[in-house]
C-alpha cells in the first residue's frame, strides 16, 4: 500500500513538473542550466509550447497604424528639432553651403549680451500679461451671455467668432488701415471731439505693442468663447436652482457655481492663450515689422529676422529658438502642476 501511494506521489510530481515548466519555460531552463538531463527536458517543453501569433498581431497592428505618422512627424519636427539644437552650437551664417562650425556656447554667450534679444524678451512678457487675462475673462463673459436660451442668440454667436475664421492676413491689413493717421479710427476720434489730432496707433513706440496686441485679443474672442460655451453646456440647470435656493442668485450664482465648475476649461484656456501669445508672429509681421525701434519686436518675430533677414544667421537663431522653447517648456510645467488633479 506504501509503495502505491509512493507511486501516486511521483505521478502528481511528474504533472505539476510539466504544468511548471509550460508556465515557465525561460525561467526553468536557467535555474536548470546545470543539470544536462533537466536542461534537456526544459527545452523539450519550451519547444512544444506554440507561439500565440494572434497577441502578437493584436500588439504590433496598432504601431504599423502609427508608423505613417511617426515617419512624418518624424521627418517634418523630430529631426529639424533636433538638428536646430545641434546648430545652436555652431557656427552657420551668411554661406549656407559651408559645413557648420562647431563654436561651444558661443551662440549663448552672445545672446545672453544681447541688448535686443532681452529686448523682445521684455515685449513677449507684456503681451503675454496683457494678452492672456483678457482673453481668459472676457471670452468666459461672452459664453455666459450667448448661453442664455434667447430668441435669435445664435446670431450673436456667429457674429462673435466671425473673426475666428477672418485670415490673419486680412485682418492685419484692415486694422492696420484703421489704425492709419488718416484712418476710420482717428475719423471717428476727431468727429466725436475726444481727440483735436490722431493718434500714432502704429508709428509710436507707446502705442505700438498695444495695438498689435488688439488685434489679437479681437480675434481671439470668438475662439476662446466657443471653448467656454462647451464648458457651460455640461454644467446642470438643477445645481443653479439649488444655488438660487441657497439665496445665491443673479450674478453671484455665476461666481459661486459656474467658475469652480469651469476651472479646467479656465486652466486650458490660459495655457493656450499664452502659448499662442509668445509665438505671435503673423500680427507683427503685417502692422509693424517690430517697430518702431524694436517697440513691438517679440522673440518669434526676432527670430525670423536672423534666420531669414539680411544676416542669414541661422545657428543664433536656433540658439533664440531653444531659448523660446524653454520659455513654453516652462509654461506647460506651470499648466501640469496648477491644473485640478481631476
Amino acid at each position: 500500500m506504501f509503495s502505491g501511494n509512493q507511486k501516486i506521489i511521483n505521478e502528481a510530481r511528474k504533472l505539476l513538473h510539466v504544468r511548471y515548466l509550460r508556465a515557465n519555460p525561460i525561467r526553468v531552463t536557467l535555474e536548470t542550466s546545470k543539470s544536462p538531463d533537466c536542461h534537456y527536458k526544459a527545452m523539450t517543453m519550451q519547444k512544444s509550447v506554440p507561439i500565440n501569433w494572434t497577441l502578437i498581431q493584436q500588439r504590433l497592428i496598432p504601431y504599423l497604424f502609427l508608423l505613417p505618422a511617426l515617419l512624418v512627424l518624424g521627418l517634418t519636427v523630430f529631426y529639424p528639432a533636433l538638428q536646430a539644437f545641434y546648430l545652436s552650437f555652431t557656427r552657420y551664417e551668411y554661406d549656407i553651403t559651408q559645413a557648420p562650425e562647431w563654436i561651444g556656447f558661443a551662440n549663448f554667450q552672445r545672446l545672453w549680451q544681447d541688448k535686443v534679444f532681452w529686448q523682445t524678451l521684455g515685449n513677449t512678457i507684456l503681451y503675454l500679461a496683457i494678452a492672456v487675462p483678457i482673453l481668459v475673462t472676457i471670452p468666459l463673459v461672452l459664453a455666459i451671455l450667448v448661453n442664455q436660451k434667447l430668441r435669435g442668440m445664435h446670431w450673436f454667436r456667429a457674429a462673435y467668432y466671425t473673426p475666428v475664421i477672418i485670415s490673419m492676413v486680412v485682418a492685419g491689413i484692415a486694422w492696420r488701415w484703421l489704425y492709419a493717421q488718416n484712418g476710420i479710427l482717428n475719423q471717428l476720434l476727431k468727429q466725436t471731439g475726444i481727440l483735436t489730432s490722431g493718434i500714432p496707433w502704429l508709428t509710436s513706440p507707446r502705442f505700438a505693442l498695444f495695438s498689435v496686441i488688439a488685434v489679437t485679443v479681437w480675434k481671439g474672442l470668438g475662439y476662446y468663447m466657443v471653448i467656454y460655451l462647451a464648458g457651460l453646456q455640461s454644467i446642470s440647470a438643477e445645481l443653479y436652482e439649488a444655488a438660487a435656493i441657497d439665496g445665491s442668485d443673479g450674478v453671484r450664482k455665476h461666481w459661486d457655481v459656474t467658475v469652480p465648475l469651469m476651472r479646467p476649461y479656465l486652466m486650458l484656456v490660459a495655457v493656450i492663450s499664452a502659448i499662442s501669445a509668445t509665438k505671435v508672429f503673423e500680427e507683427i509681421y503685417i502692422m509693424t515689422k517690430g517697430g518702431p525701434r524694436n517697440s513691438s519686436k517679440t522673440i518669434v518675430y526676432y527670430l525670423y529676422e536672423q534666420a531669414f533677414g539680411s544676416s542669414l544667421d541661422i545657428s543664433y537663431a536656433c540658439t533664440i529658438g531653444l531659448a523660446l522653447f524653454l520659455i513654453i517648456l516652462v509654461l506647460s510645467i506651470l499648466n501640469l502642476k496648477l491644473s485640478p488633479k481631476n
